[in-house]
């Protein structure tokens, strides 16, 4: 396989993709799984036009994630903005897509990627992004996803933790990201958790309504991040709130602790301090240890760093990140934030540029600016 040739004739792919009326991002994902494709089937069977054969396959997956993101756009605008308390009575084969693709052939990260992007909606870009990996990297395990489905009968639906994690991440872009997914999210939780007796349906579904129910306070009305600590807490949605305790405390009971249980314990002990300063970290420090030892994630992890650090001073937060990678995202933030808390402007604006430089979106680069600036003026004479 001739790497630097594919490499030549990606730009001219690409812009034929957007003279066809391709937007930019979503043409680069159709190139992208029509490389992928190549380097499967051209040791084989070489084309003898690559420029027209890319072309060809590039245009094909662009239709079918047209089509795709249709679909799901169309399923939404069924859906209000703003998702109501109770059961879901809408109807609609979305959940059953979601089962499906998450087959029991494919590993549980495959399943999850191709969901995100053949039911989801989520770009190549958006997933790599969620999963940690370069956008290649995550392009190929859709493309092979993709290619272990299309022999196999869609009679085997995969399992509940498979379909929950892709739930967890279209609601995290919906609630973080470029597109708005979250409503749709919750509604198809609701309707899991109305179909399913699971404590971990319960537990995601109270996790998604103590955070939605944050949403309007978490940027200011120039598009800037407003961090939890000063967010107007009396806009806070409070049925979202009490619905989602409620759900949590019922999980709960039944002693069947998981991950998402946890995190919306957090998340319930975040949302009952009416101030900031009256949150119970000591309590949120011991969740994360649940939760750090039901997942081993190192980003749980560095959350937990910023908790011991609220809980028991700076310095212990900074002792407590020193033991993790300095590679992990956002971890320079973390240190900038846990050493102006201890005192240390100097080396806390610093990070905070340095944290700008690496942040994965615009908004949140902007805020990590914004504070660096903030502290520089603090340290003029």
């Amino acid at each position: 396989m001739d790497e630097a040739l594919l490499r030549s004739l990606t730009p001219g792919v690409l812009s034929v993709l957007v003279r066809r009326g391709a937007d930019f991002a979503a043409a680069e994902d159709a190139v992208q799984d029509a490389l992928v494709e190549a380097v499967r089937v051209w040791p084989a069977n070489p084309p003898r036009d690559a420029k027209g054969w890319l072309v060809t396959v590039a245009w094909r997956r662009f239709l079918d994630a047209a089509r795709a993101d249709a679909s799901r756009r169309r399923r939404e605008d069924r859906v209000e903005e703003e998702p109501a308390p109770g059961p879901s009575p809408a109807v609609d084969d979305t959940l059953q897509l979601y089962f499906l693709c998450a087959h029991p052939s494919l590993t549980p990260s495959s399943a999850v990627a191709l969901t995100l992007r053949a039911v989801g909606g989520l770009t190549t870009r958006q997933i790599a992004r969620a999963y940690l990996v370069p956008e290649a990297t995550m392009a190929q395990r859709i493309s092979r996803a993709k290619r272990t489905l299309s022999g196999v009968r869609f009679d085997q639906p995969g399992d509940v933790s498979t379909v929950l994690r892709v739930l967890y991440l279209v609601f995290n872009e919906g609630y973080s990201g470029e597109v708005d997914l979250a409503a749709e999210a919750i509604r198809l939780t609701r309707r899991l958790a109305a179909a399913i007796d699971h404590p971990e349906v319960a537990g995601l579904l109270a996790l998604m309504l103590l955070h939605h129910a944050r949403r309007a306070t978490r940027t200011a009305p120039d598009g800037s991040l407003v961090p939890l600590a000063e967010q107007d807490r009396g806009r806070w949605d409070t049925a979202s709130i009490a619905e989602g305790v409620r759900v949590l405390q019922a999980a709960l009971a039944r002693d069947r602790l998981g991950e998402f249980q946890a995190q919306a314990a957090i998340a319930a002990l975040h949302a009952d301090a009416r101030t900031a300063e009256e949150t119970d970290w000591v309590q949120i420090v011991e969740w994360y240890d649940e939760l750090a030892r039901l997942t081993q994630s190192p980003v749980v992890r560095l959350n937990r760093a910023v908790a011991i650090g609220e809980a028991d001073g700076p310095r212990a937060g900074l002792a407590a990140l020193a033991a993790l990678d300095d590679s992990l995202p956002r971890h320079t933030a973390v240190a900038a934030y846990l050493h102006e808390r201890d005192g240390d402007l100097t080396t806390a604006a610093r990070l905070y540029a340095e944290a700008a430089h690496k942040a994965p979106d615009l908004a949140e680069r902007d805020h990590l600016t914004r504070q660096a600036a903030r502290l520089n003026a603090r340290r003029r004479p």
